[in-house]
């Protein structure tokens, strides 16, 4: 397939420099279906992207779309901010009934804003409202957002000074393997916690993602989960898993702490919570964290009906007799035993990952960027992460067909060859 870029004029005229995916991406999209999207010339492309993890369900899910048009055309409540709806009572019944009672989880339900960061921002503030101080830990390349809370507990240097003010009351701790295996899990991390001359201010929680996903697919360790929540329970400090990216049946059970047997205090969803790509976002805690007053923290579109419906429609589809989860790792079985042939041939680079979320990573940085390009020019898109834009990110939906999938890994693989 040959891809002519399209004329963009009025998006270069018009539209702000800050754009970015569409630097990677010269088309101008115009439908989707499944794992699917097609330009304005008919070109279609896979979505190993799924929306940076938002269409886990894949684009115009024939199930949640009719959930949600049914629902439009009886003239359904759209913006409700925090009132109590009969979408909001369905979703939340649904997700107590399905997610949260299975799993035996005694969380509080928050819908703190429509994105990500509005999670993180309301996990943050809780935290230090709870435990009366301002410190929270956070761990290299963490990505929790962009706005100012988020940022201050995020790795990367660039997003960082974005900001334009100091970025306070967060303080970086090594990821797991970090040192590659060379320093004892959370030596320095508790020496300062203990050594009352250290200069760290106790912290009220730490933060951290169980894979850090625009860090560079780097998965942390069950065991490393494990044995940081049990530091922070001896040092009297909140553990918040931000889940917002792997959340969702990601990496395979429907929260990516799962398989560590951890039970957060607090957790932050997004993403994909609403299936549909409806901005949507929860911030769940422990009951007795619950110490909010009324209207402390809100949002004028913290009640978006259409995205509690196809929340709903999404865990009665996908989560209600567990086959999503045997699914996904099935899937992630596939795309492992790709990437082992890749590096196999290819001496530069190598993979890691969990369920269906996977890193390609090069020694040579811009190699992953070459890669792309070139995928994406063969009708595949994928895009990069890492603090060097070093790694190829695998993030296809979980509803991805096997013959899509391999679709999809020929083309990487393809891609890898050709850039060599």
């Amino acid at each position: 397939m040959t891809i002519t870029p399209p004329a963009l004029s009025v998006f270069e005229s018009l539209e702000s420099e800050v754009r970015s995916y569409c630097r990677s991406w010269p088309a101008v999209f115009d439908r989707a279906q499944g794992a699917r999207l097609t330009d304005e010339d008919g070109h279609s492309y896979l979505d190993f992207f799924a929306g940076a993890g938002s269409l886990n369900y894949g684009h115009n899910n024939p199930v949640l779309k009719r959930a949600l048009i049914d629902y439009i055309e009886r003239d359904g409540i759209t913006h409700g901010l925090d009132m109590a709806t009969t979408a909001k009572r369905a979703f939340l019944e649904t997700f107590e009934n399905v997610i949260l009672r299975p799993r035996d989880l005694p969380y509080k339900v928050m819908f703190p804003g429509p994105t990500g960061t509005n999670a993180v921002e309301s996990a943050l503030k809780l935290a230090r409202k709870v435990k009366g101080r301002e410190s929270v830990v956070s761990f290299t390349n963490a990505f929790h957002g962009m706005s100012l809370g988020s940022l201050a507990v995020t790795g990367n240097a660039f997003k960082r000074a974005g900001a334009g003010v100091p970025l306070v009351h967060g303080t970086p701790m090594p990821f797991d393997n970090y040192f590659d295996g060379q320093v004892p899990d959370f030596l320095w991390f508790e020496r300062l916690l203990e050594d009352q001359g250290s200069g760290l201010n106790k912290p009220a929680a730490v933060i951290v993602e169980t894979v850090q996903g625009e860090g560079g697919i780097n998965v942390a360790r069950a065991e490393w989960l494990r044995a940081l929540q049990d530091l922070c329970h001896r040092q009297d400090m909140l553990l918040i898993v931000d889940d917002i990216q792997m959340g969702c049946g990601r990496t395979g059970g429907f929260f990516s702490f799962e398989e560590a047997g951890i039970v957060p205090d607090i957790v932050t969803l997004s993403k994909s919570i609403s299936g549909y790509g409806l901005p949507m976002s929860l911030c769940l805690f422990k009951g007795e964290l619950d110490v909010w007053e009324p209207g402390e923290h809100n949002g004028t579109f913290r009640g978006n009906n259409p995205a509690f419906v196809t929340a709903a429609a999404t865990l009665d589809a996908y989560w209600a007799d567990g086959q999503m989860e045997k699914q996904t790792l099935a899937r992630g079985e596939q795309v492992e035993q790709t990437l082992l042939a890749i590096c196999g041939e290819e001496d530069t680079a190598q993979f890691r990952g969990r369920g269906l979320v996977w890193g390609l990573e090069f020694t040579d940085p811009e190699r992953a960027s070459a890669v792309c390009k070139r995928a994406f020019e063969l009708g595949l898109l994928l895009e990069t992460s890492g603090p060097q834009s070093e790694v190829v990110k695998l993030l296809p939906p979980l509803t991805v067909t096997p013959e899509e999938l391999d679709e999809g890994l020929r083309t990487l693989a393809r891609s890898v060859r050709e850039t060599a």
